[in-house]
């Protein structure tokens, strides 16, 4: 056990192509002052520390049997106050929902609830700001599929997330 009683956080890796081009978004119009992650889908924010060892076997089991995942990227999203990347993936969302139902109970009211898939490159700046960096980006972003090759877990622990592992999709 790593988690101690910080919660857990769990996300959904991109491709690594992706990956880089997204964390670069953020390193340019993210906050400096608060951008300490690189870029991520979360799909549960805050599942109790005290799940770790089971979470932890349970998403072992399930990688093995889960293939890499198709998602889409369909463009830009505003969050108000910010700027994200709206992505979708009906496997995904079923997949977060077999491991919602699995851990029933114990979830915050927030992870109860399905996310609306996306990648966060700008938050907590005014609308005016946000507004401003989405007619920048406007038309940048095609539509286009791709996979999700894993999972990824990590503690928060009150500032930058501490990675604990990943989760690999190895099923056919």
């Amino acid at each position: 056990m790593t988690a101690g009683h910080a919660p857990l956080i769990l996300t959904a890796e991109l491709p690594p192509d992706l990956h880089r081009r997204y964390t670069d978004l953020r390193t340019q119009y993210f906050p400096p002052e608060r951008n300490y992650l690189e870029a991520h889908v979360t799909l549960f924010h805050a599942i109790p520390a005290q799940c770790e060892e089971e979470l932890r076997r349970y998403l072992a089991r399930l990688a093995g049997e889960v293939p890499p995942l198709r998602g889409r990227v369909e463009g830009l999203m505003s969050l108000g106050g910010g700027t994200a990347i709206k992505l979708t993936s009906p496997d995904l969302l079923e997949l977060r929902d077999e491991i919602a139902e699995h851990f029933r109970g114990m979830l915050t009211l927030q992870d109860q609830h399905r996310p609306r898939l996306h990648v966060t490159i700008q938050n907590k700046v005014t609308s005016k700001e946000a507004k401003v960096v989405q007619a920048q980006l406007s038309g940048l972003f095609e539509p286009g599929e791709f996979v999700f090759p894993g999972l990824a877990l990590y503690v928060y622990r009150g500032g930058p997330w501490e990675f604990l592992r990943r989760f690999a999709f190895r099923g056919k």
